[in-house]
């Protein structure tokens, strides 16, 4: 019995997928994985026996290296009987499903993490990945969507039965608990003074998460409230561009620390988790924030709005109104009271989104297609 998890990169499958991995294995099946680019995270999945093929994947939709992609998918699946293939991420699945349609033995399940096309999606993405999603539906045997708008959208490609509407990925619980001396000696480490009000954002340097949108009003914000920090966890292409943007406006207080394996331990030193992406799924990231008591500062994205409650556990602003940014993130600097309050409220209110009700509900997906 085998199983194969499909991704464009294995650090998506390192990330997200490993507790439904080890779920497969522990009911005898063989696990693979085919991705592409990522030998540090191919590695950790082969220490837990989990096979890895390399696929060539680009993350441009009309790169030729996809057809390399295509063929070499085509021949694994010629040459390895899967009784489940669960793929994920646009290019990937879309592959996967192109290749795998004509295979007579076992199902394929896609779970869409967030569509390209979306309320607002520039009319190129409803143009070539609606489009691509449209053809791919008649080789796709159950579709899986994680927010409520593409559940909605995913009902004009499938028929309702073949469609699941789940909790994310699963989020887990913080199991290491910093004492107040390693969380001062924490801040001290990364210059925090130990009275910050410390405002984290965990997201790729990229433009759909639109950094910039805080940026360009941190002074304001800063000016306002002297004792907020703000630390940027992440990297990506826009990094430099975005250091160059705060050195030449002379914006203090920001912090650069890349990308982190510590993040739950960088959560329990903050305040206020922010995300203010044009484009979401629905990110780990706030669900982590929630299940730490943080109120959070989101745009109205699909997949933040199904997190974020305005005046519940935080705040949910209009794209580019800069106004509410500053006033949301002013409220909650100056209310210690106000932040623990909403932190409560996140903390219930994440709790459908915790790793084991989700495990089930995919279980229980699972089930259905392999009987």
């Amino acid at each position: 019995m085998k199983i194969l998890f499909v991704a464009s990169v294995y650090r998506h499958l390192t990330v997200f997928h490993i507790p439904y991995m080890q779920y497969f294995q522990s009911q005898g099946y063989e696990v693979w994985a085919a991705a592409g680019i990522g030998n540090e995270d191919k590695e950790n999945l082969q220490k837990l026996n989990i096979k890895c093929v390399d696929i060539p994947f680009s993350r441009s939709p009309l790169s030729a290296q996809n057809m390399t992609a295509y063929q070499a998918l085509k021949k694994l699946f010629h040459s390895e009987r899967f009784d489940l293939v669960h793929v994920h991420t646009p290019i990937a699945a879309l592959l996967s499903r192109a290749a795998f349609r004509n295979v007579k033995h076992g199902k394929i399940v896609y779970t869409a993490h967030g569509f390209h096309f979306y309320k607002g999606a520039p009319k190129q993405n409803w143009l070539i990945y609606y489009t691509a999603e449209k053809l791919a539906a008649k080789w796709t045997d159950h579709l899986i969507t994680m927010n409520d708008e593409d559940y909605k959208n995913a009902q004009k490609l499938l028929p309702v039965e073949k469609i699941s509407y789940v909790h994310g990925v699963g989020v887990e619980f913080t199991t290491e608990v910093l004492t107040s001396s390693e969380k001062a000696e924490m801040k001290a480490q990364l210059c925090l003074p130990n009275d910050a009000v410390v405002i984290s954002c965990v997201a790729e340097m990229n433009s759909n998460k639109n950094h910039q949108f805080l940026l360009r009003n941190w002074q304001q914000l800063k000016q306002d409230n002297p004792n907020l920090e703000l630390l940027l966890i992440g990297n990506g292409e826009m990094e430099h561009e975005l250091q160059t943007y705060v050195a030449k406006e002379q914006l203090v207080g920001i912090h650069f620390l890349g990308y982190r394996r510590d993040v739950p331990k960088l959560l329990q030193i903050s305040d206020i988790v922010t995300l203010l992406s044009h484009r979401e799924g629905l990110p780990k990231s706030i669900m982590e924030a929630m299940e730490a008591s943080i109120p959070c500062v989101v745009t109205n994205t699909r997949g933040l709005r199904d997190l974020v409650q305005t005046n519940e556990n935080g705040y949910v602003i209009e794209h580019g109104d800069d106004q509410s940014l500053i006033a949301a993130f002013a409220k909650l600097a100056q209310s210690a009271h106000l932040r623990e309050q909403m932190g409560q409220r996140a903390k219930q209110l994440v709790e459908p989104f915790v790793l084991d009700m989700v495990l089930q509900e995919y279980i229980t997906i699972y089930k259905k297609l392999l009987k």
